[in-house]
């Protein structure tokens, strides 16, 4: 089975294009995954592959330091670079991304709102419960 699922934010600003042959969108990015129990602030780089409407909507929302999760496939490709030599990438093709955050330092919500007051349960209209109507 090939499936991953990772965390992180974008390290660019995602690439759109529209593939030559079908038009079809496709969206490259990278994603910074930080490493889990490391003393140091370290995180592995990963290529991001993605296609079709998802493609556009990842160009459209999401920046530098956008956090989001992403889950799809790991694809290696061999190919020869300028020089003739064997080269290998690996990507990630993305089946889905989910949006998680604003780029970090920043907020997604109005920073001068605050509620008014707690909300006080007795004056929400709860039906009541009773152990008879538990299908269990």
């Amino acid at each position: 089975m090939n499936h991953v699922i990772l965390i992180g934010r974008l390290a660019a600003d995602p690439e759109l294009r529209y593939a030559a042959s079908t038009g079809r969108a496709v969206t490259n990015f990278r994603l910074a995954v930080n490493r889990p129990f490391s003393k140091e602030r370290k995180a592995d780089f990963f290529r991001v592959v993605v296609w079709g409407k998802q493609a556009e909507n990842v160009a459209k929302y999401l920046k530098t330091g956008s956090q989001c999760a992403v889950e799809g496939s790991i694809q290696i490709e061999q190919y020869q670079d300028r020089d003739g030599n064997t080269r290998y990438s690996t990507d990630i093709v993305a089946n889905y991304v989910e949006f998680l955050g604003s780029p970090s330092g920043q907020r997604d919500v109005d920073s001068s709102y605050s509620p008014s007051a707690p909300i006080d349960e007795r004056e929400m209209d709860f039906p009541g419960v009773d152990d008879e109507d538990i299908p269990f």
